[in-house]
């Protein structure tokens, strides 16, 4: 069985690897359909992992200069209490495995739901955002050009902080795809690669204290996430070396795809 679980981990890292994105919206779905462990435990165990496997990715994009960490702190004030909070009451309400179950299971469709939509909607709400702030920056292909670094929007950029680490702490979805989107949306002008790296710097605290809060509350499978880090850990580093070399759109298009058919099988099932 740990064979599988390290299989399933070197699955879904190289998929983040190659394109960035997947990491909760993934594993959560695969340890809860394919090998049967209980929602709640597959959030709390997914959450650890994430804030392990995202770390390696903090480290490249500031060794590049890529995080804009004003941004990532405005979204961390937001996030942490939130995340705290969220904790906070399900420790205080203290329910059941099946009571557990039933509030996870159907907030974490409605995030891969959410997640996927964000897929297939990006590129329009970065232009919604463009318009909505009279910018425009065409480059000479019809591509966006983003700046380097823009300046922050705290009250927003807090609010979309907490409403993250409500989500992330319930579902342990909507730190990557969710932020971006919303991110791109919030700062259509910030180049991409700042964008995700904001985003990724962000995730790692609030995955990390929302993962610990689940371990706490019991709700962490210690042996399999040990079988999904051996796993994942080098299908990243093979995914991001073969990012180049597929099609984005294409990727974006079947990662949609797929978190919509897992999300309807959440809800039926």
């Amino acid at each position: 069985m740990i064979l599988e679980f390290i299989l399933g981990g070197a699955l879904v890292g190289f998929i983040v690897g190659a394109t960035g994105v997947g990491g909760g919206s993934l594993m959560t779905p695969l340890l809860t359909l394919v090998f049967g462990i209980p929602a709640q435990i597959a959030v709390g165990t997914d959450l650890l992992f994430a804030s392990i496997t995202k770390l390696q990715g903090v480290f490249a994009h500031a060794r590049r200069g890529n995080v804009q960490w004003n941004l990532a702190g405005w979204l961390t004030l937001g996030s942490l209490p939130a995340s705290i909070a969220t904790l906070a009451v399900l420790r205080a309400w203290a329910p059941n495995p099946a009571q557990f179950a039933a509030l996870v299971r159907p907030a974490l469709a409605g995030a891969l739901l959410l997640t996927s939509i964000g897929l297939i909607l990006k590129p329009y709400i970065q232009a919604l955002g463009l318009r909505l702030r009279g910018v425009k920056v065409p480059a000479p292909d019809g591509r966006l050009v983003g700046q380097p670094r823009v300046a922050a929007r705290p009250a927003a950029t807090v609010v979309l902080g907490v409403v993250i680490g409500v989500m992330v702490t319930l579902t342990s979805v909507g730190a990557g795809v969710i932020g971006v989107v919303a991110l791109f949306f919030l700062y259509p002008t910030l180049i991409a690669k700042r964008l995700v790296a904001v985003d990724i710097a962000h995730a790692v605290p609030l995955t990390l204290v929302a993962g610990l809060g689940h371990a706490a509350l019991g709700t962490v499978n210690w042996p399999v996430l040990g079988a999904l880090l051996v796993g994942s850990l080098p299908a990243i580093w093979v995914g991001a070396h073969v990012a180049d070399r597929l099609p984005e759109p294409t990727l974006r298009g079947f990662l949609a795809a797929m978190l919509i058919l897992l999300g309807a099988r959440l809800v039926l099932v």
